[in-house]
């Protein structure tokens, strides 16, 4: 029963933020909305602080792994910048067309306020330890990942569109956003598998928050830089 409460939570949220949610600001308000809701779902189930890596002990560990994790993003993204072929990955127009305000803000803001503190305490915090508790940590992360990919299904649509690496390799036009999508929910749900093992080594959810930050805020910035000054065309 709670479970379903937090699954249909997290529907309603991705419909909003997928078909609603125009605005930066709004896409955020829904987010934070959504996470205190599952965080009172959390709590009618019993778990605890610690249970959702949220203790005082959980946020200590969670912060010695912070500057591992950023500083290992931030050289994954400097080597690909520096082979050609992997500089391809940053042409993205989504970055490409924004404001330096409008970058900021997305990697300051609704990356770490909207994306990471819903995706991580819903996929790596509530759901995670409900059915870890109920299943064991195995179940908990193969059904917490699975559904982390399923979660992208609608935002993956014209990704093969805005993202000039991944149309490349599946097309940019009609027929390629059936693959496109299929890849994108693959990807994350391994993403989820990795996500959710930090989780489970560092005893702390503000590890796999710092992690999916690093990626997606720095990815994004990496992004606007590479179509300003690193890209041709």
């Amino acid at each position: 029963m709670r479970i379903t409460c937090a699954l249909a939570v997290l529907t309603a949220a991705n419909m909003l933020n997928n078909w609603l949610a125009r605005s930066p600001a709004m896409y955020v308000v829904i987010c934070v909305i959504a996470t205190a809701v599952l965080l009172m779902i959390a709590r009618w189930d019993g778990l605890t602080p610690a249970d959702l890596g949220l203790d005082a002990a959980g946020v200590r560990r969670g912060l010695r792994w912070a500057p591992v994790l950023v500083a290992i993003v931030l050289l994954v993204l400097l080597v690909l910048l520096a082979v050609p072929a992997g500089r391809e990955a940053f042409r993205d127009g989504r970055a490409a067309d924004l404001s330096l305000g409008r970058m900021l803000s997305g990697a300051l803001v609704r990356v770490p306020f909207g994306t990471v503190l819903l995706e991580e305490t819903a996929f790596r915090g509530v759901l995670w330890a409900m059915i870890r508790r109920r299943h064991g940590t195995a179940w908990a992360t193969s059904v917490s990942s699975l559904l982390f990919g399923v979660w992208h299904l609608m935002p993956s649509r014209g990704i093969n569109r805005s993202n000039a690496a991944v149309g490349s390799v599946f097309g940019d036009g009609q027929a390629g956003v059936a693959p496109t999508v299929a890849a994108a929910i693959v990807a994350t749900a391994v993403a989820g598998v990795v996500l959710c093992e930090l989780r489970r080594r560092s005893g702390s959810l503000l590890a796999p928050m710092t992690l999916h930050w690093a990626v997606n805020g720095f990815g994004y910035a990496f992004a606007w830089g590479a179509a300003r000054w690193w890209l041709d065309g």
